[in-house]
């Protein structure tokens, strides 16, 4: 599949905007490690500004950039009255709602230096809706059967898991900015950095077996024209379909070369995964100043390496209509 700059620009800012607003509450609400309460988080009004501007921020800035792959971005509003069919319609209806919840508890923590009783349970809420947001958007591709690397269980999980990984990173780096403790999202930064690496490698292995035709019958040319598919018997077209390219070919057949998905792979476990994490137990040794530093530089090796790996995401996919135009 094609891979459109918006859509990866999406994906990956508000995933971390969802991630960082999950994570907020359960610092805020539960308290800082090892001993539970909100007295040094709910303290640092900066750190609330700072925190949340970032996680609205880069949502509002996900959804904006989303609206750049429309043919017809003025007509974007009709989307949201699909919700009970469409998995897009879901998410888009999802995105909006959650500023309601989340917006109250920011407005607890940063003007009312309350992170408890409701305002704690809307913080918790918008949380629960941050994570429907992820999903709803990992199922706009998990759904589509005709992709087959895309339509897997794996998709879901992993949209999640690196959304939380992602918002632990940006938000343990703005505490650290503010001399805040160690807190939950610390434990989730590692946590999730490290599931996330184990289900992307899982996954990769799964869509290299796809792909190689290791793994259950996909469809074929052969299967498409009622034929069975042997070593003697194979269909294949007398007369290409088109002599330019059009559209499906662009946004559908897009090909990245074996070489280059490997290289591309190692650099999303580099920036995405074991550099962030390295940069964290460094930071633990030092004084918050230089830790700050480092965990900022986390961050945005993180999302660098999130931006390649969403990249790889759609490169790879291959969708089942490439076989009218390839054969094979």
């Amino acid at each position: 599949m094609h891979p459109a700059l918006s859509v990866i620009l999406f994906t990956v800012l508000s995933g971390i905007g969802t991630g960082m607003l999950v994570w907020l509450p359960v610092n805020l609400g539960i308290g800082d490690l090892p001993a539970p309460g909100i007295a040094q988080w709910s303290a640092d009004r900066w750190f609330g500004v700072a925190a949340f501007c970032v996680a609205f921020g880069t949502i509002a800035a996900g959804l904006v950039s989303s609206t750049f792959h429309l043919g017809h971005p003025e007509r974007a509003w009709r989307a949201f009255s699909q919700w009970r069919s469409s998995w897009l319609s879901r998410e888009g209806v999802m995105s909006v709602a959650l500023f309601v919840p989340t917006g109250l508890f920011a407005l607890g923590v940063v003007l009312f230096q309350r992170a408890d009783g409701w305002w704690l349970v809307a913080g918790f809420v918008g949380a629960t809706f941050c994570l429907v947001t992820t999903f709803c958007t990992a199922m706009i591709y998990a759904s589509l059967t005709p992709v087959r690397a895309w339509n897997q269980v794996d998709v879901p999980l992993n949209y999640i898991v690196l959304s939380l990984a992602s918002g632990a990173a940006w938000l343990v780096a703005i505490a650290r900015l503010f001399d805040q403790p160690f807190s939950y999202a610390d434990l989730g930064l590692v946590g999730a950095a490290v599931l996330g690496l184990t289900w992307k490698r899982s996954y990769w292995k799964l869509i290299d077996r796809i792909h190689a035709g290791r793994d259950e019958p996909g469809p074929t040319t052969e299967s498409a024209i009622g034929i069975a598919r042997t070593r003697a018997q194979t269909a294949r077209p007398l007369d290409p379909p088109h002599t330019e390219q059009n559209y499906l070919m662009k946004e559908m057949g897009f090909v990245v070369a074996r070489r280059h998905a490997l290289k591309l792979r190692r650099l999303t476990m580099l920036f995405a995964f074991i550099l962030p994490v390295a940069l964290w137990f460094l930071s633990v040794w030092l004084i918050a100043p230089v830790a700050a530093v480092l965990l900022l530089i986390g961050a945005i090796s993180m999302t660098a390496g999130l931006l390649i790996e969403r990249w790889l995401f759609f490169a790879e996919a291959k969708h089942t209509i490439t076989l009218y135009y390839r054969g094979n």
